[in-house]
């Protein structure tokens, strides 16, 4: 299971890829497999996303997992400011985490403000595409915004997270389709396709997608107007 795979997973991506929702999920799953470890979720979407992580706090809370947010969270104030707090799981090794980086190549930059202790700890960074979102609808899209996120970050990324969907009107033949298109753009850029996420409740039937690992997710973020 890719979320159990390393003791820090980065979840990046475009506008829209939803990698606050495959963000969250994972942490909630990794507490349903590790009941007895110590959990994180630091929430760095620092541009003022609609939809965050830390929107989640109180889901998080009661499963026991350590939510870290930016400094102005919440506000309308857009600044890359980063606590202290987050540097927990650099410093403390009983701890395992996710970090949520929104904000496109404004939010990877914050990688590379902290490239060393990224490299000095076990660490993958995954990034989540939906096809069905502007600037990643076509392999060639896919590996463009693929090259702007590592050279925005410093490092490599380490595989795709399939999100293919419309959310309620999400289909599995969207998410076969979607399947394709990334694993076309893996020929491009040379980065594997680890997973295929989806909500509970769409049917897919055996055999419609190849062999990758199927993450099944709950929706957890709303947007209320």
């Amino acid at each position: 299971m890719f979320y159990l795979d390393h003791r820090l997973t980065i979840i990046i991506g475009a506008y829209g890829s939803g990698k606050s929702e495959i963000a969250v999920n994972m942490s909630l799953a990794q507490r349903k497999a590790l009941p007895d470890k110590k959990l994180l979720i630091a929430d760095l979407d620092i541009v003022n996303p609609f939809y965050r992580s830390s929107d989640c706090g109180a889901v998080l809370e009661e499963a026991g997992v350590r939510l870290i947010t930016p400094l102005y969270a919440g506000s309308n104030v857009d600044a890359p400011v980063l606590t202290p707090e987050m540097y927990v799981i650099f410093d403390d090794e009983s701890y395992q985490g996710i970090f949520d980086i929104g904000g496109e190549d404004m939010g990877a930059i914050v990688l590379g403000s902290i490239k060393k202790r990224i490299e000095n700890t076990d660490t993958a960074i995954y990034m989540a595409v939906n096809t069905l979102r502007p600037f990643t609808s076509d392999p060639e899209q896919i590996a463009i915004m693929t090259n702007e996120l590592t050279s925005a970050a410093g490092f490599k990324i380490d595989g795709y997270l399939n999100n293919t969907n419309l959310l309620e009107e999400t289909t599995a033949e969207m998410l076969e389709e979607g399947e394709k298109k990334i694993l076309e753009a893996s020929k491009l850029t040379g980065i594997p396709l680890i997973a295929n996420c989806v909500m509970e409740g769409v049917d897919i039937p055996e055999g419609k997608l190849n062999d990758h690992e199927l993450f099944r997710m709950e929706r957890k973020i709303h947007y209320a107007y």
